[in-house]
């Protein structure tokens, strides 16, 4: 599937910002089954300077600085990816055996998934995410459907609320609630599975949506999305292990119609766009996302 991704970001400020920083996770991943074809990256005010560069989960990342007065600041990135869908996974490895092999073990091999078993800025280990997420993980059973069956249990018990949560909701808050949106479910599902001794990331990324039947797309009218993907270990002694996406604000597993933005330990590693400023005291944000099937041919 071709995939063209508008992300539109515009800050107002009062009073005017006189020089600022920031770091934008704005150009989507290149590689597995997801090619980027051609992306874009506007800003304005034009910056002091813009570089790229690689982050320690393979990310993208550009930092740009301002150093003139500005009210007003708009970023702009636009994307073609073309996607496609992945096999479907197949573990039968038990849970218990997948924690066991992240253990630390003298002489072992060592493992580079076994660095998303441990807590994260926003997900904590805490007995209270093992306790929601044990009741998916019987013992002997399969990783990845004890996986599955724990993103039907976060589809079903969560209400899907919008102003029930914030950015900087901690994921305990969440799980509490039993509500949010898709980063806060994600934090839950990734809470769960870790507090078991699981390696889980957080993927950022965007959705195809389609508008009701007989009703133009609506531009802007999409937003980011976030899901889980949860580690598989190879089953032989040296098998290079694999990483199972899984979705549980949809209940699904993601497909051609999502495009992958940046891996994390949670929200605070991938977040759209951060920075620092100096003046601009009050601000408001607006982010206007869209995704829309493109026309133009596959490079």
């Amino acid at each position: 599937m071709l995939l063209h991704v508008l992300h539109e970001t515009a800050y107002d400020y009062v009073p005017a910002v006189r020089t600022a920083q920031h770091m934008a996770h704005l150009k989507p991943a290149h590689g597995g089954h997801q090619r980027l074809l051609d992306h874009k990256l506007t800003v304005d005010p034009l910056p002091a300077q813009q570089v790229e560069a690689v982050d320690v989960f393979g990310n993208t990342r550009t930092f740009f600085s301002l150093q003139v007065m500005h009210e007003q600041l708009r970023v702009l990135a636009e994307s073609l990816v073309s996607t496609s869908a992945a096999p479907a996974p197949e573990c039968e490895l038990a849970w218990e055996d997948v924690r066991e092999r992240m253990r630390y073990h003298r002489g072992s091999r060592y493992d580079p998934a076994a660095e998303f078993v441990f807590a994260s800025p926003y997900v904590p280990r805490d007995d209270l995410f093992a306790a929601y997420a044990q009741a998916s993980f019987a013992p002997g059973r399969p990783l990845l459907e004890a996986a599955q069956d724990l993103m039907h249990r976060i589809h079903a018990d969560f209400e899907y609320a919008t102003t029930a949560t914030d950015v900087n909701t901690p994921a305990l808050e969440a799980l509490a609630l039993r509500k949010g949106v898709c980063q806060d479910l994600a934090h839950v599902m990734l809470g769960g599975l870790r507090s078991l001794g699981l390696p889980a990331r957080y993927v950022s990324g965007y959705l195809l949506t389609e508008p009701p039947p007989g009703q133009p797309r609506l531009v802007g009218s999409d937003a980011s999305h976030a899901w889980v993907s949860v580690y598989l270990p190879g089953e032989g002694g040296g098998a290079a292990g694999t990483w199972a996406d899984l979705d549980p604000t949809n209940d699904r597993a993601p497909g051609e119609d999502y495009v992958t933005l940046a891996i994390g330990r949670d929200y605070s590693d991938v977040s759209p766009m951060r920075g620092v400023i100096h003046g601009g005291a009050n601000h408001s944000l607006r982010v206007a996302v869209t995704v829309s099937p493109s026309e133009a041919p596959a490079a």
